[in-house]
């Protein structure tokens, strides 16, 4: 129940949201007419035409996004229509007549209830067109129900969700519109009055159509600094991570929140017999698209043997740490029945393509059997919600335990010492490894990351301070902003911002960000054609010096080689607030998310 609540919770605040403002206009316009029979019949369509839309993104594909597009045409012309009927009465009487007509042969020829229902239309019908407007704006709580939806497939909970997160945004919406009508019944009085209001309203809607067409309710209003509702939202997003994580059977099926790069969690001492219950059967992994380092593999051919699934993806900074750990119990417990079993999941386009998983794999060294999950099959199979986790299956094929996240290492390793002593292994030592990670592969810092993982695609961006916003899959020339806030970036030079990546168009563009953590990492590719890109990198205006990353020299000097997560600057002591800059010398440089540690 707690799920749909804060579903709900998270509609309430969309209203606060800027992107929500263009809207407005539309629902104070009908503020003037009867609550039941008008605004009632509006908010339905718009939660309706919300749902629809938002559904048919989380499960469709790109012909979705282009059927949508032509949809918000076809919604800005309508309202543009409607607003200009309410600037020009005579207008509005000649567009009605036929509707007028229609409505008197009803009357006539049915019972009084109909023509009732016909006058219900036409506010649905406007709410239909407002909700085609409204729905691309979401916040964390609506990007994490719709990516949920995306990669779980169309089901009764994500419908729940959606229609929760829709019932919340209208409520918020019909107290604006109840206090909207009382405005309006106040200013009655005269006739002149009624005329000016109707005529404000009018260029409200017309104001709030052109901010639309032109894009400036992504663009500008987005950028408006909201951090208290952003806040509050995060905040309900954690509560559903808290929920799901520890509700029963989590692991063996429940839904998961969204893709999710879950970071070091509190560590749990070791216990020699740990209550390990069956949690569900080994699911299928007839859904990988394709192996390394091994032919397919399925549970039957691995009954028997004690089995660790280790589902990552090789730009995810959280996966890359675990490395050491599995090379280190893949070697240890080879010979005692122990298999450990990749499965990469990508986040990233770049990561679907096989060529850039082998060399990844290659060059961290891995040698385990690893299935390319790029249809997102297994982690379905699994019921998984994050990058990295653990399943720990036993001889008989059950799930007797799982991990979501970094460290509880020791834990991990008794766990399987417990199954490898179940399945008759009588020598296997109790110790623990210890293995020293290099790079990317180093352990955290010792205080978490105040800085949170940052998308620089438009798609799931947040917190740009660029004058003038994002223009969206358009090269477009942006300033640097003169000052950033923590977790705070910007753009400087001529990119297009895809849907999840920034490319960057002429040599000399850079990138800033105002960051509290130890680590920082980017993901970045070079340019299309596969030439390297060079890059200097400065951390509060000067060479990072004994602060630089692994893959930067001291003067901040560095290459883009291939499409992968680099490690740009790993500070010898302390975390403060500091600002980032790097600045690409060639074009064509990708980039993708900062994530820090």
């Amino acid at each position: 129940m707690l799920i749909p609540l804060v579903a709900y919770l998270g509609g309430v605040l969309t209203i606060l949201s800027p992107c929500v403002l263009p809207v407005l206009p539309f629902v104070f316009a009908r503020a003037d007419r009867p609550f039941v029979s008008h605004g009632l019949p509006m908010l339905a369509g718009m939660a309706v035409a919300f749902a629809a839309v938002a559904t048919l993104a989380a499960v469709g594909g790109g012909w979705v996004v282009g059927l949508n597009q032509y949809g918000r045409y076809a919604a800005i012309a309508m309202l543009a229509v409607f607003g200009i009927t309410m600037l020009v009465p005579s207008l509005a009487d000649r567009l009605s007549q036929p509707f007028v007509a229609l409505g008197n042969r009803l009357a006539e020829s049915a019972s009084a209830a109909r023509p009732a229902r016909l006058a219900a239309l036409s506010p649905l019908l406007l709410g239909i067109a407002t909700g085609m407007l409204w729905a691309p704006c979401a916040g964390p709580i609506l990007g994490l129900i719709l990516t949920s939806a995306a990669l779980n497939g169309a089901s009764a909970g994500t419908s729940v969700l959606l229609l929760a997160y829709a019932a919340g945004a209208c409520t918020s919406l019909a107290v604006a519109l109840l206090f909207g009508g009382r405005l309006f019944a106040l200013l009655k009085g005269t006739l002149s009055a009624g005329v000016m209001v109707r005529r404000v309203a009018g260029a409200a809607v017309l104001a709030g159509v052109g901010t639309i067409a032109l894009g400036l309710d992504t663009e500008v209003l987005s950028r408006i600094s909201l951090g208290s509702t952003t806040a509050l939202e995060q905040s309900l997003v954690r509560r559903i991570e808290m929920n799901r994580s520890n509700a029963p059977g989590a692991a063996s099926g429940a839904g998961k929140p969204e893709l999710v790069r879950t970071a070091s969690t509190t560590a749990v001492p070791p216990a020699r017999q740990l209550a390990l219950a069956p949690e569900g059967p080994f699911p299928p992994l007839t859904g990988a698209t394709g192996w390394i380092n091994s032919a397919p593999l399925t549970p039957e051919a691995l009954r028997g043997k004690v089995v660790l699934v280790d589902f990552w993806t090789y730009s995810c900074i959280n996966c890359l740490r675990t490395v050491p750990y599995l090379r280190a119990w893949a070697q240890k417990y080879r010979d005692a029945g122990l298999v450990v079993l990749g499965v990469h999941t990508p986040e990233f386009a770049f990561e679907k393509r096989t060529a850039n998983v082998v060399k990844a794999a290659k060059d961290l060294g891995i040698d385990f059997p690893v299935a390319l999950d790029n249809d997102f099959a297994v982690w379905r199979a699994f019921g998984n919600r994050a990058w990295p986790a653990f399943y720990f299956i036993d001889a008989q094929g059950q799930i007797r335990h799982h991990q979501f996240g970094e460290d509880q290492y020791e834990e991990a390793e008794a766990v399987l010492q417990q199954l490898l002593s179940e399945a008759g292994q009588s020598r296997v030592t109790s110790s623990f490894v210890a293995p020293q990670g290099v790079g990317t592969q180093a352990a955290p810092g010792r205080s978490p990351a105040q800085s949170q993982e940052t998308y620089l695609g438009h798609q799931r961006t947040h917190d740009f301070a660029s004058p003038g916003g994002i223009a969206r899959d358009r090269a477009s020339d942006y300033p640097l902003a003169a000052a950033l806030r923590n977790d705070q970036w910007s753009l400087g030079g001529n990119w297009t911002v895809e849907a999840e990546r920034a490319v960057l168009n002429r040599a000399g563009g850079r990138i800033a960000y105002r960051f509290q953590a130890r680590d920082l990492h980017l993901v970045l590719g070079p340019s299309a054609d596969g030439k390297p890109v060079r890059f200097i990198v400065r951390v509060d205006g000067k060479a990072p010096l004994a602060d630089h990353g692994f893959d930067t020299d001291p003067e901040g000097r560095g290459t883009i080689d291939g499409e992968r997560l680099y490690q740009l600057v790993r500070q010898s002591a302390g975390s403060k607030s500091r600002l980032f800059e790097i600045e690409f010398l060639d074009p064509g440089a990708q980039a993708y998310a900062f994530t820090f540690g």
